[in-house]
């Protein structure tokens, strides 16, 4: 497992998680599969995480994906919770602490900050990869470009 956040290898880090990303999902290209592979992978080698996975977008609404966590909630609206905005801005979310955020959804109550990327395919959104942590703060600016690089390393090699 590595914290990326205090082992200071920052971007190196992710780095060394996108070849071993891209060597996992190297010869399959079923979006549920590689989501499963994905979120799986981030919850073992992150440190500080108590959930990692995705929010389909159907139609005006993320729909739970596979994830790696405690049981989450199922159906979020555009624009509602971070991963709602995160779909409706499809702008990155990376926020400190959670129970400041308007709207915040508390799925898991020991949550304490977030970092949800949209995923974008040819313009289309696909979905959003969700990050939780119980650690305040827990993403940084490096995590967040990391994560965005990793997200689309995993669209590039998964069909959808």
């Amino acid at each position: 497992m590595i914290d990326l956040q205090d082992t200071g290898s920052g971007l190196e880090g992710y780095s060394l998680l996108q070849a071993q990303l891209e060597a996992l999902l190297a010869d399959e290209r079923d979006f549920i599969a590689n989501a499963a592979q994905f979120s799986a992978f981030l919850f073992q080698e992150l440190e500080g995480l108590n959930w990692a996975g995705f929010y389909l977008a159907r139609e005006e609404q993320l729909v739970l994906g596979p994830f790696q966590g405690k049981v989450a909630c199922v159906r979020i609206p555009f624009g509602r919770g971070v991963c709602g905005v995160a779909a409706a801005s499809r702008q990155t979310q990376r926020v400190e602490d959670v129970h400041a955020f308007a709207g915040h959804i508390a799925c898991d109550s020991a949550s304490n900050s977030e970092l949800v990327v949209p995923l974008l395919k040819e313009g289309r959104l696909i979905g959003v990869l969700d990050l939780d942590s119980p650690r305040l703060a827990r993403f940084s600016a490096q995590d967040q470009a990391g994560i965005e690089r990793l997200a689309a390393a995993f669209l590039r090699l998964s069909d959808c």
